[in-house]
């Protein structure tokens, strides 16, 4: 390989984000923040953000009681919903977390 695209590819890969933990709430971006009063799509927040996704095309977030993080995964936080959870992956420069792994917060 060439000393100079040794450079570039060495740049590129320590440009990308390191993955952190955020923990939060699973909700969804019409009930950002975790309040599903005024939507009542279900008897709980978790059917509510279900609901939201399932029937108005609504994204899953992490809530973090400050900012609502959109998930790059859409799958996998379902059964997570209206759960405090820990997401571990890297928040690219759209706000976007790019999901490596989910789980139950303890």
């Amino acid at each position: 390989m060439r000393p100079a695209l040794l450079i570039v590819v060495a740049a590129l890969l320590s440009a990308a984000p390191a993955p952190r933990k955020f923990t939060g709430k699973i909700t969804d971006n019409m009930c950002a923040r975790a309040d599903h009063r005024q939507m009542q799509m279900g008897a709980d927040d978790a059917e509510c953000t279900i609901a939201c996704v399932r029937a108005h095309g609504a994204l899953y977030v992490l809530w973090d009681g400050k900012r609502a993080y959109e998930l790059s995964d859409q799958d996998r936080p379902e059964k997570f919903a209206g759960k405090k959870v820990t997401v571990t992956g890297s928040l690219d420069a759209k706000g976007v977390i790019q999901l490596t792994s989910i789980a139950a917060a303890h």
